[in-house]
């Protein structure tokens, strides 16, 4: 029978015995290393040390990779219990061995307060370049493959060495995804959805994205989707329009805040004409009549959508082709607000000073009565001119708040969902323009309890994220396509 290597990271005698019998119990087991950052730990029976700086490192990987002895090498990446179901090992190394896969992972259940509950993972695709995808915390290596991805890693993260390990070894053998649930892991991390969501633009977090920008545009280089930072030009004389600007706001059942929202759009300052699409999508809860009361103002076009199966990109679509919308579209959200009255002078100005399709801007995290909140300023500085269209693939957001040129916007179109529509211009628009960016805080993002995004089960959060993967999936397809057609290597 096979037998698998294991590799564990140990903080404390505690922390891993449970885990240890867990796995000896199996008869599975060849070895157990454990991989520990301090340097006075003891040695526990059956297992061996393997001293780290930094418990994932290329340096770490590397030496797993060098002391795996078994056909097949489990890395379990949490410091807390963990406990694999019944034969869910023979069942790991079965479908790793039928699907001739690099790595396998499962679903798996999350014990947090003594409650289990399950925690379903996805299917990992070609476009799953997201640094934070979960595969839970069981990876199942084939060996040889292990072996082989890691002889190819060329840099020395700190922190990016997992994630540029999977990249390698998906270059050359499928990650695979068992839908079934295989073992328990003790949950730490019991935040809402989102608390989570803006972890990754942290501003703490700055050393650890440029790894992994890094990481991500080798990987980009070596399958064929790297696009140097070579831009169409824009001419900025398509059309002819009425306005130099709209703000575009979709909104529904949004009483709270809607009025807030307008009040920042009109109270701006601007050396041009400007006007605001409301695209009201059926509101029930007293929105429609918080809207009609600043109809007396000629510059607010209130529509309303004959169609009921408009999501936010349908809404955007309705407003950017209506005959009054301006030469640039401006997003803004119906829970938030700019943070002054010069944010659409700024946005507008940023097309013509750096000749772009699309500018993405700066925001401050705030409470619903607008004070300043964890993790404060997003700046999305991955957004470089540089590389920023590749970094683009890995990240999870674009920023607010987005503008774009018309024109080409309307050739584009926005997706008609409510999740991911902006991702997916943002990408399509950067593979071919350049996108500009404004570093001065311009906009308020408020976060409240109605967010959309605020608390979404599990579920929910699975098929926002697969939907996001199966966008980057098709925008990779089409930058090696686009490299192969002009014999980009």
């Amino acid at each position: 029978m096979s037998t698998i290597s294991c590799f564990l990271p140990y903080v404390g005698k505690e922390q891993i015995e449970k885990t240890i019998d867990h796995l000896q119990a199996t008869g599975l087991v060849e070895e157990i290393g454990l991989i520990t950052t301090d340097s006075a730990a003891e040695p526990l029976p059956g297992c061996t040390l393997l001293p780290a700086d930094v418990p994932f490192s290329s340096a770490t990987l590397r030496a797993v990779a060098e002391a795996a002895k078994g056909e097949y090498t489990l890395l379990y990446t949490k410091e807390t219990t963990l406990e694999m179901g019944m034969f869910a090992l023979e069942r790991m190394m079965h479908i790793a061995r039928d699907s001739q896969a690099g790595m396998v992972y499962a679903d798996h259940y999350q014990i947090a307060d003594g409650k289990q509950t399950q925690a379903p993972v996805i299917d990992y695709q070609f476009g799953s370049l997201r640094d934070d995808f979960d595969f839970g915390s069981v990876l199942l290596f084939h060996t040889e493959r292990l072996k082989e991805a890691a002889g190819r890693m060329k840099a020395d993260y700190r922190f990016a060495g997992l994630y540029d390990l999977r990249l390698k070894l998906s270059q050359q053998a499928p990650l695979v995804h068992i839908n079934e649930y295989l073992y328990s892991e003790v949950q730490t991390d019991t935040r809402k959805s989102g608390e989570k969501i803006f972890d990754y633009v942290d501003p703490r977090n700055r050393d650890r994205q440029v790894e992994m920008e890094k990481a991500c545009t080798e990987h980009l280089k070596e399958i064929g989707g790297y696009l140097a930072p070579e831009f169409s030009p824009i001419e900025f004389a398509a059309g002819d329009f009425e306005y130099e600007a709209s703000v575009i706001i979709p909104v529904r059942n949004r009483v709270r805040t809607i009025r807030d929202a307008i009040r920042s759009v009109l109270r701006q300052q601007a050396d041009f004409r400007y006007n605001l699409i409301v695209i009201d999508n059926h509101s029930t809860d007293g929105t429609t009549e918080a809207i009609d009361e600043f109809k007396a103002d000629e510059r607010l076009i209130h529509l309303v959508p004959e169609r009921n199966d408009l999501g936010i990109g349908g809404c955007w679509n309705l407003g950017v082709h209506h005959p009054r919308c301006g030469k640039f579209a401006i997003q803004l959200d119906s829970d938030d607000v700019y943070k002054d009255e010069h944010t659409l002078a700024v946005m507008v100005r940023a097309f013509y000073e750096q000749n772009c399709a699309m500018v993405v801007g700066t925001y401050q995290m705030t409470d619903f009565h607008l004070n300043p909140i964890p993790p404060g300023i997003i700046d999305h500085r991955e957004w470089t001119p540089e590389n920023g269209r590749n970094n683009a693939l890995r990240i999870n957001g674009l920023g607010a708040p987005r503008a774009f040129y018309t024109p080409v916007l309307r050739e584009v179109k926005v997706p008609n969902t409510s999740y991911g529509e902006d991702y997916a211009l943002g990408l399509n628009f950067s593979r071919h323009y350049q996108i500009g960016r404004v570093y001065d805080v311009v906009y308020l993002c408020r976060r409240w309890d109605d967010n959309s995004d605020a608390s979404l089960d599990i579920v929910k959060m699975n098929s926002h994220n697969l939907y996001k993967d199966r966008i980057r999936t098709w925008e990779l397809r089409a930058r090696i396509a686009l490299n192969e057609g002009r014999g980009d290597k």
